[in-house]
């Protein structure tokens, strides 16, 4: 098992380590409802400097990213970021990143910790053009500061108006006493916040800072399995449960980064898949009864035939009730419509709602 840079640190501070991705991650301190909650109403911060960095540099690098990604990078500007997915061959997603033009002919591209090495090979394979490439995944660090306190929390470690920088923005500026640390307005779980990317030797100083920041407004560390609650009360899809190799963008709902003004890997095909219509979608659930639906959970019709599969699902601790994602046949895809958990014996009624769960 790989550690962090902080690793140590999340010992020391009494948080359970479990493998993910081949690193030691803490999956939680004092529990995953109170830290959802401190995310919700102050402010946490995560460790998840397990995740992937590639830079993309040279005068071809937007035409590596335009063939191997589904978004049109073309319109980033430089200080900007943007979401978007690798697509494979067969109709599916080799891993859903974040893109940052760094300048005018450079680009870090955000990768899912499970998926760099794959990730790296399926983009090297596709560069005929002569693009530079460096995998940085092992000397980086990234910190997720999230909540809606992160803004005045954060303020007085950078000279950067942090309440002034937009959504999927990014500023290169002096952070916590380092040089060069990014500081990007973006993040996974819906209350606001930044991520904070930053050299490892620099990680202990800057986590330490942002504690002491932080102090008055409640800070505290938290763990993936809080992550997991507060990306999916916000709807959005985790690579390896919601999307994977066998799902298409147009199936999980990611049809606004898939834009055909262009060519990309096996565009074609999912212009055609696009034309025609889908047979299965990906939707948002919440129960109507008692019950957690969970992972690979069937989702039935009323007589109890197959028409789904529950791909993600929780008690979402701020809503109190069960909530989940995951793909029906397309008819039954619309809002409202009834359909059923299969909970071990039980069949429990739940109905199809538009995702966010939450609303602040």
């Amino acid at each position: 098992m790989k550690n962090t840079a902080l690793t140590h640190i999340h010992e020391q501070l009494g948080a359970k380590l479990v493998p993910f991705a081949g690193y030691n991650m803490p999956v939680q301190y004092e529990g995953v409802n109170a830290e959802h909650e401190t995310v919700r109403n102050d402010v946490g911060v995560f460790d998840v400097s397990h995740m992937g960095e590639f830079l993309i540099s040279g005068e071809n690098a937007l035409a590596l990213i335009q063939k191997v990604t589904t978004n049109d990078a073309a319109t980033i500007e430089i200080g900007r970021a943007q979401y978007s997915c690798l697509p494979n061959s067969d109709g599916g997603i080799v891993d859903d990143l974040i893109i940052y033009r760094m300048k005018e002919d450079q680009y870090l591209l955000v990768v899912n910790a499970s998926n760099i090495e794959k990730d790296w090979n399926w983009i090297s394979s596709h560069n005929d053009v002569g693009a530079e490439m460096r995998n940085i995944s092992e000397e980086y660090s990234l910190l997720a500061i999230q909540g809606p306190k992160a803004v005045e929390a954060m303020q007085s470690l950078t000279s950067v108006d942090l309440s002034a920088m937009k959504y999927y923005h990014f500023e290169v500026a002096e952070f916590a006493g380092v040089q060069d640390v990014i500081i990007s307005a973006t993040g996974y779980t819906g209350s606001g916040g930044f991520e904070i990317y930053c050299k490892n030797s620099d990680a202990e100083q800057i986590w330490n800072k942002v504690f002491e920041a932080g102090k008055s407004f409640g800070i505290k560390p938290i763990g993936l399995a809080a992550r997991d609650t507060l990306r999916l009360e916000m709807g959005f899809c985790l690579y390896g449960n919601d999307i994977n190799d066998t799902t298409s963008p147009l199936e999980a709902g990611l049809g606004w980064i898939t834009k055909f003004t262009k060519e990309f890997v096996n565009s074609e095909n999912l212009k055609k898949q696009k034309e025609a219509g889908v047979t299965k979608k990906l939707v948002g659930f919440e129960l109507l009864e008692r019950g957690i639906p969970r992972h690979d959970y069937e989702i039935v019709d009323a007589e109890g035939n197959n028409i789904g599969i529950v791909t993600s699902g929780t008690m979402a601790p701020s809503l109190g009730k069960g909530i989940g994602l995951g793909y029906v046949k397309a008819e039954f895809a619309a809002v409202d419509t009834e359909i059923y958990i299969q909970i071990r014996n039980n069949k429990v009624k739940a109905k199809i709602v538009k995702p966010p769960f939450y609303k602040k």
